[in-house]
């Protein structure tokens, strides 16, 4: 069923005004040409915004893409983005009535329509990185954090190499009484189990592909702190 027929249904009495709005919420499906299906009721679901993987498309494809889904939803998040892609989206939409903010270390851009309004949480996320390779990993992360109405807290360059720099971080996190905290490291992706060690809030571990031979995204990827499951877990 799709949202003219809910729609329709519920002018005829049909439906009633909650079944309505859950069958909206899970449709929520916009066909743009012919290769794009879009879940436009994503953020209605699961309290997070679309991101568009721009990696892989076209230019004009992205464009239409996110100029439809902008006008629609009033927000929309770009990741992975080219410089072409990202020139082909600011000369695009330079004539629309939408705004563009970029994060060029984080190859991340937010497109919104003027005047829309994010929501604030009442939330911190600490975002620390084990080197300088690792920023625009937590760079990305960080845009994506803050479009979902959190407060971000960095601390960059704090790998294990120099043990005071890590527990400095760690101190800055407490301070700030982060909720959460995002630790990015290539190399042996030590860094994770350190700030775990020193925080009494989640640490989620993001592996990044900085580094060379088994240091090269693998061992992060191996360590317990990057897997999704308890330390000692058979």
């Amino acid at each position: 069923m799709d949202i003219r027929e809910t729609l329709l249904r519920f002018k005829r009495g049909e439906i009633d005004l909650e079944e309505t709005v859950r069958n909206i919420r899970l449709t929520g499906l916009e066909k743009l040409g012919m290769d794009v299906l879009f879940d436009l009721g994503r953020k209605d679901r699961r309290d997070v915004p679309e991101i568009v993987l721009a990696e892989g498309k076209r230019p004009d494809t992205l464009l239409k893409i996110v100029s439809e889904v902008a006008k629609r939803s009033g927000c929309v998040v770009v990741s992975r983005l080219a410089v072409d892609q990202l020139n082909a989206l600011l000369d695009g939409l330079s004539g629309a009535d939408l705004e563009v903010e970029v994060n060029e270390i984080g190859k991340v851009a937010v497109v919104s329509t003027r005047g829309f309004t994010r929501e604030k949480l009442q939330c911190k996320v600490g975002i620390v990185t084990a080197g300088t390779a690792d920023v625009p990993v937590a760079e990305e992360a960080s845009t994506i954090v803050e479009v979902m109405g959190c407060q971000v807290v960095k601390a960059y360059d704090r790998g294990v190499a120099g043990l005071k720099r890590a527990i400095d971080a760690a101190i800055l996190m407490k301070r700030e009484d982060v909720d959460v905290a995002l630790v990015v490291a290539g190399m042996e992706g030590a860094l994770g189990s350190v700030m775990a060690s020193l925080l009494d809030v989640p640490v989620i571990g993001v592996p990044s592909s900085v580094g060379y031979g088994a240091g090269a995204g693998e061992k992060p990827r191996s360590s317990p702190c990057f897997r999704p499951v308890p330390s000692g877990w058979p």
